[in-house]
């Protein structure tokens, strides 16, 4: 089980063994996390996604690429349910984490760092996004040993900390 903690700062400056990229399905880099990913990572990530993932990555599903320039070894990429679009299935969120914490595993990782997915511009509800990545990290069965929920704004990181001392 890996210890959850949260961070305020920028999730490209995090110096684990592996960031999580809130991705889109066509994983050709975008908005949000996943512009910050690519444009602080540089070109080898988008072609290592072209490469990797020619037809792109289903919702809830997650798979890596290369860092580049990132202080990260690895990038792993999952796609979070669009809530604004109406994907509003919380197993479909909950999957995003367990299958990140999956690659992270196969990839002999120890130390992640997380957005929070969903939360930002595909509008999942903050409390439920944070509830949702702290108990799916807490309840995997994962060789990870410390996970951080990494926020950027001082508002949400202070309610990311206060759902930890609770319980979530």
């Amino acid at each position: 089980m890996a210890e959850v903690i949260a961070v305020h700062g920028d999730l490209t400056e995090q110096r684990v063994d592996a960031i999580v990229n809130a991705a889109n399905n066509a994983m050709r880099g975008g908005g949000g996390v996943d512009g910050a990913i690519h444009r602080a990572g540089g070109p080898a990530i988008l072609r290592d996604c072209i490469a990797r993932f020619p037809y792109g990555l289903a919702t809830g599903d997650a798979g890596w690429t290369v860092s580049g320039e990132l202080p990260a070894t690895w990038v792993i990429h999952t796609v979070g349910p669009n809530f604004a679009a109406g994907e509003r299935e919380r197993p479909l969120l909950a999957s995003c984490y367990r299958r990140s914490l999956a690659v992270a595993d196969d990839l002999g990782v120890r130390s992640i760092a997380f957005p929070l997915v969903s939360a930002g511009v595909y509008g999942w509800p903050l409390r439920d996004a944070i509830a949702v990545a702290i108990d799916t990290i807490r309840d995997a069965d994962t060789r990870v040993e410390q996970a951080a929920i990494v926020a950027r704004d001082a508002t949400i990181f202070v309610e990311v900390e206060a759902a930890l001392r609770a319980g979530s």
